[in-house]
């Protein structure tokens, strides 16, 4: 075999990409050869095995490449024991290597066959690496079990040097939409698509059940019988489906034994170089593996996928890389399926026409449930393991099929140990065709009459369950997600029941997400409608009622008047009070004390980790406000900063004292002007202006906004609400039904641009007018030369 393989690699163009190595390294608290490693470490321990695989000098290493744990996988990841600030050069300084450059990935389950496939076809050009190691690991076993301990461990690295750092990679991932309906961890995303998979199919619960443990019961057995395992248990299907105190429910339909593991302590490492330099460096061709085919593919964002039962995206790249290798289905002999859930191997079964009982296996680990869930780099196991066996069996192919994201990014690679060419493949093209799919429209505020289309319900260690619903409005099939009320046992008691796919519900859009009921007369008992009205006082603002005109003021001056959701509510339901009452027709809306009109946004509440909400009506109540028929005057005293500003920009008229100041702040916190600011600063202002005062957070004084319009009225330090009175009674003087239709048809022609359109603009709310006992008033007393008396009918 080896002569005639020697033979078949001097034909080789000397820039083909082989991997020529591999290592595995993993160890458990309380097993023999526990030693506290690091992350750091266990990639290290890896990577010299892989180095040693190959044979070869760790100096000759010129790129390597990491894939991220989940302790620097976002923003707000922590890593209690400390971290690396270069992760790749960590582990390259173990080795001895000084590589010229170096490669963090972005997150997902996808990163190691990528990582792969890039530099494989880097390596192919001939101009690019040479001698590329990839690696990546996890020590969460090691930080859940010392993070508390009197003697724990610092992990805390400083480095230094040349990084590529590609970011997180987490855009379209999640969503603020996706976090206030509770998907906040993979079982509840993926258990979305595995009811989605059992409604298409039309299974009973305990059919989906049985077939789930069915899959996975293979998985049991080879991980029982690898090494590097963190649960080498064996476990039949039944036990595998049925629910117990031990295999307690996750997220439905998940109970813990099929869900990915993430408690490990293992690291991978791959090494790939050109032939030439394979040859250079006297790997013995046995040990070469070539990539014969690969693809990577991206799904369409979560709520926008047509069929919530599948991932298309996925299908198509493993078809891809076969079609690359030039080699069918039945040609694999072995595949590791990404495994993280049942769905993620259903999917490509069902695509693929692959039975999930297939004699050869549909995993060479054991599985993420199994073997190990080891962060964003399981595949580099499964790459271990497929090059292992390749090895002792010559001539074979093996698949591996990584998955990232929501099912969201598929990543695959067809390995063999017969000498083959570097074939390009032609993913980006396919990625074209996917991203031209045509999206399901969706929803984010949803209310009325709708239909489940899938569901999960999550489980808490405390017994608490919460539903969570992607549905379809009735009135035009937008989709939507949507949560229980708590203490709603009826709708539970649906989704728990045999099959609540198609069934119909209700839902309304809240401050805190859309909320569901089986009813609209049930939602409504769950979560009464506020009838508009005052409250007999309030904790957090002043209400003053002068005749026609409110005086509303925010009571926090030990902030600056900054707003936490109390009073964010507060301002919500005294304005909806003010809309809704007829003998009221000016508002006005100031700060206590002489320092803030409004520092906006609590970021002392919004630090503390504590909830935070925003009425539908918008900050202050205001800012999202579709109904702002009535004026509304902002007394601005002192400091109007990020959201204070905002406020101010959503009323029709800001009277300012010489003290005020305007200016969007927010880019100076790390956070943006979403109430308003980013869409009226540019409308208000010059836009170059309102941009320089967007991207710095430069301050506008009173004189300044009043010179570019933003300000109606300045007057003398300290009596901003004097003066926002007097510009009160200047309106009160007027018709308050001409003052609301003057309103009304401003706002009903503000997206008309061209003026013959807008001022042909046919309202409703000028026959209104015509018919008003103010109109007939007012000529009246003109006539007759007296006060009119407006009674706004």
């Amino acid at each position: 075999m080896m002569s005639t393989r020697d033979d078949l690699d001097l034909d080789l163009d000397p820039a083909t990409p082989v991997l020529v190595g591999v290592g595995q390294h993993a160890e458990q608290p309380g097993r023999p050869g526990y030693a506290r490693l690091s992350a750091v470490e266990l990639a290290a321990a890896a990577a010299r095995r892989a180095v040693e695989d190959a044979g070869i000098d760790p100096a000759a290493i010129d790129t390597v490449a990491g894939v991220r744990q989940f302790e620097i996988s976002g923003a707000r990841a922590k890593a209690p024991l400390g971290r690396s600030d270069n992760y790749p050069r960590s582990v390259a300084a173990r080795l001895g290597a000084n590589p010229a450059r170096a490669v963090l990935e972005v997150v997902g389950g996808q990163s190691p066959q990528h990582l792969v496939n890039e530099f494989a076809a880097a390596i192919a050009t001939g101009a690019g690496p040479e001698v590329v190691l990839l690696f990546g690991s996890e020590a969460i076993s090691t930080t859940r079990a010392l993070a508390d301990a009197p003697d724990r461990p610092d992990f805390t690295e400083h480095v230094g040097g040349q990084l590529d750092d590609r970011g997180y990679g987490l855009t379209g991932l999640s969503s603020r939409y996706h976090a206030t309906h509770g998907l906040l961890g993979a079982p509840s995303q993926y258990a979305l698509f595995e009811n989605a998979r059992r409604a298409r199919l039309k299974l009973s619960r305990a059919e989906y059940a049985q077939a789930m443990g069915e899959l996975f019961a293979p998985f049991t057995t080879v991980a029982a019988a690898n090494p590097y395992a963190a649960a080498p248990v064996e476990r039949d299907a039944t036990e595998i489906a049925t629910v117990t105190e031990r295999n307690r429910m996750i997220a439905d339909p998940y109970p813990r034994f099929v869900v990915a593991r993430d408690q490990v302590n293992q690291g991978a490492a791959v090494l790939l170089t050109s032939v030439a330099a394979a040859r250079r460096l006297g790997v013995p061709p046995e040990k070469w593996i070539f990539l014969a085919g690969h693809a990577d593919l991206r799904e369409r964002d979560l709520l926008a996928r047509a069929d919530l039962s599948t991932s298309p995206a996925a299908i198509m790249a493993v078809r891809h890389a076969l079609d690359v290798a030039g080699r069918t289905l039945d040609e694999i002999s072995t595949f590791d399926l990404y495994s993280c859930f049942p769905i993620a191997v259903f999917n490509v079964c069902d695509g693929l026409g692959l039975a999930p009982d297939d004699p050869r296996g549909l995993t060479l680990t054991g599985g993420l449930p199994f073997f190990g869930g080891a962060g964003n780099n399981y595949s580099m196991h499964a790459i271990a393991e497929t090059v292992a066996r390749l090895r002792a069996t010559p001539g074979s192919h093996g698949l591996v099929g990584a998955n990232g994201g929501s099912l969201s990014k598929y990543s695959v690679g067809i390995y063999t140990t017969t000498p083959t060419p570097w074939r390009p493949d032609h993913s980006a093209t396919l990625q074209a065709e996917i991203d031209s799919w045509e999206p399901v429209a969706v929803a984010t505020r949803a209310d009325g009459p709708a239909t489940i289309e899938t569901f999960t319900i999550t489980h808490g260690r405390d017994g608490q369950r919460t539903g969570i619903i992607v549905g379809r409005l009735d009135r035009d099939g937008r989709r939507f997600l949507a949560t229980t009320t708590r203490g709603d046992t009826d709708l539970l008691d649906l989704l728990a029941g045999e099959s609540p796919f198609g069934e119909q519900i209700f839902v309304r859009a809240t401050a805190d997400g859309n909320r569901a009921a089986v009813s609209r007369a049930a939602l409504t008992a769950l979560l009464p409608t506020r009838s508009p009205g005052f409250r007999d006082g309030y904790e957090h603002i002043l209400v003053r009622r002068d005749g026609h005109l409110l005086e509303v003021t925010i009571n926090r001056p030990q902030v600056r008047n900054a707003l936490h959701p109390p009073a964010n509510t507060e301002l919500a339901e005294v304005f909806d009070a003010y809309f809704a009452d007829p003998d009221l027709w000016v508002a006005i809306i100031t700060g206590a004390g002489d320092t803030a009109f409004s520092a906006g946004n609590d970021l002392t509440w919004t630090a503390s980790g504590k909830r935070g909400s925003v009425p539908l009506t918008g900050f202050a109540g205001l800012t999202s406000r579709r109904d702002l028929t009535k004026p509304v005057i902002a007394a601005v005293n002192g400091h109007a900063l990020g959201g204070g500003c905002e406020i101010a920009l959503a009323c029709h008229l800001v009277v300012a004292d010489t003290t005020a100041r305007f200016a969007l702040t927010e880019v100076r916190v790390g956070l943006a002007a979403g109430a308003g600011g980013l869409v009226r600063l540019p409308r208000a202002l010059p836009p170059k202006l309102a941009t320089e005062m967007i991207l710095t957070g430069r301050r506008l004084d009173a004189t300044e906004a009043h010179a570019h319009g933003l300000v109606n009225r300045i007057v003398p330090a300290g009596t901003a609400l004097d003066g926002a009175r007097a510009l009160a009674a200047d309106i009160l003087a007027g018709s308050p039904t001409s003052v609301r239709v003057s309103l009304q048809i401003m706002n009903e022609t503000a997206g008309i641009t061209d003026p013959h359109d807008a001022v042909t603009h046919d309202s409703p709310a000028l026959d209104d007018l015509l018919l008003s006992e103010d109109m007939l008033e007012g000529l009246t007393a003109f006539a007759e030369k007296r006060t009119p008396h407006w009674r706004n009918r």
